[in-house]
């Protein structure tokens, strides 16, 4: 019986949250990815491949999941010609209208059913491109790194099943060290 969106939706967000230790197999994973998505999905759509989030910050404890971000020329190109193959290859697909803009997200995971990637496809004026000004300070500056490493231990400890709760007890933080992050970088 096919689940309706609803059913997934509620079944993605209470799946359970751990924190693991940096892991130096994570941009190796990342950049199989990226390949398997140059490779596999229309060269017309697909613009810029990033890894971002925690696993993309060398020694930065993470969720074990490998956030990919995908500039894409067209969202409604990507609704009608990669949400098909990519689900095709067993990817769960949403379409995020939670945020703004709204964009697509798809979850791969492994033969156990466990999370192992998140790819965010997205267009070249979405506001998760500032996440790499928040990757990149995180990555120069390790002290920073690891408050945001306990910041998230600890929420995840207290929110272990409830990934919105999880994910807005690290919005305020995570918001003023992205605009820190610009303001070093000179974008802000």
């Amino acid at each position: 019986m096919k689940k309706s969106l609803e059913q997934r939706i509620e079944e993605a967000i209470r799946e359970e949250i751990s924190i693991a230790p940096y892991d130096p197999e994570w941009p190796n994973l990342y950049e199989n990815q990226a390949v398997f998505l140059r490779g596999k999905l229309p060269q017309s759509v697909v613009i810029k491949i990033e890894h971002f989030g925690s696993t993309a910050v060398p020694g930065l404890a993470a969720k074990p999941v490998i956030d990919v971000l995908v500039q894409v020329s067209s969202l409604e190109e990507t609704r009608q010609q990669v949400v098909p193959i990519l689900e095709a290859e067993g990817y769960d697909y949403f379409w995020r209208t939670d945020v703004s803009p709204a964009y697509a997200w798809f979850i791969k995971r492994d033969s156990k059913g466990k999370r192992t990637h998140h790819i965010h496809m997205v267009a070249a004026d979405s506001k998760l491109w500032e996440r790499l000004y928040f990757r990149d300070y995180l990555r120069k500056f390790p002290e920073e790194a690891k408050r945001y490493a306990e910041l998230k231990r600890s929420l995840a400890e207290k929110y272990p099943d409830d990934r919105i709760a999880y994910t807005e007890g690290k919005a305020e933080y995570v918001i003023a060290i992205t605009e820190r992050a610009k303001r070093h970088y000179g974008a802000a």
